[in-house]
């Protein structure tokens, strides 16, 4: 989280596809919230994108960090995601990367989310599974599989933590998540155009000549999910891609 060239990378990533999932060349005139700020890089990219940006946490150190260096840019708030400080419909863009599996009640959070975006309004999803290969916390293979005991035990016993604290969904688990909204699946886009999507900090330049076929057979094992989800029916409205997006439900 506090890398900073890291994170400012794949702010860049997120801002491509919500430009390319609303149609617009940039965020200019848009309202955005980046749901478990963290330090703040996202939100500051969202804002120097153009959105008009708040940040929300629940690390209040973490935020007066973050206020020092990017307030003048951004509005952040110390605020659970369950219960966040904004009006009904008041928010174009959302983004929630990373974030689902550590919270309590991930419902909670997604159903209120979807209370402040306004009809039409987008949220970004970066969402881990639990059937990824490796846990990306803990750089531990199957990890996220086992049951909690198991995990528990498997984390003491690789000296990694005492507990296993994220709590992850499988494939259908995250589709029932989101059930109210209208998910776009970006995860095949952005490996076949890593250039396009500024995501060639993680997708190799040689993932963008594999035939689309190969590129689908092999989502199951991709660790991350790269989903936009919009509050109502709708569509990606930029321009046709090499690899389209896969509509989720």
């Amino acid at each position: 989280m506090l890398d900073e060239e890291g994170r400012r990378q794949k702010a860049a990533k997120i801002v491509a596809v919500v430009r390319h999932a609303l149609g617009v060349a940039d965020l200019g005139g848009l309202t955005a919230v980046d749901v478990g700020c963290s330090a703040g890089f996202i939100a500051d990219e969202l804002a120097l994108a153009g959105a008009r940006t708040s940040g929300v946490d629940i690390d209040e150190p973490g935020l007066a960090k973050a206020r020092a260096r990017f307030g003048e840019r951004v509005d952040f708030r110390l605020a659970r995601g369950e219960d966040l400080p904004f009006e009904d419909g008041s928010v174009d863009v959302a983004v929630l990367n990373h974030i689902y599996e550590h919270v309590v009640d991930p419902e909670a959070v997604v159903a209120d989310i979807h209370r402040v975006l306004r009809p039409g309004g987008l949220l970004y999803l970066g969402v881990g599974h639990r059937w990824q290969v490796v846990e990306p916390h803990h750089r531990l293979p199957f990890l996220s599989w086992l049951p909690r005991p198991a995990a528990d035990r498997y984390m003491r016993l690789t000296r990694r933590g005492s507990e296993y604290y994220e709590r992850y969904y499988t494939p259908a688990g995250l589709r029932r998540l989101f059930a109210h909204y209208d998910v776009w699946d970006y995860t095949l886009p952005v490996l076949a155009d890593p250039e396009a999507f500024a995501a060639g900090d993680n997708v190799p330049a040689w993932a963008a000549r594999v035939p689309e076929r190969v590129l689908a057979a092999g989502l199951p094992l991709v660790p991350t999910y790269v989903w936009v989800a919009f509050k109502g029916r709708a569509a990606p409205a930029g321009p046709p891609l090499r690899v389209a997006p896969r509509h989720v439900g």
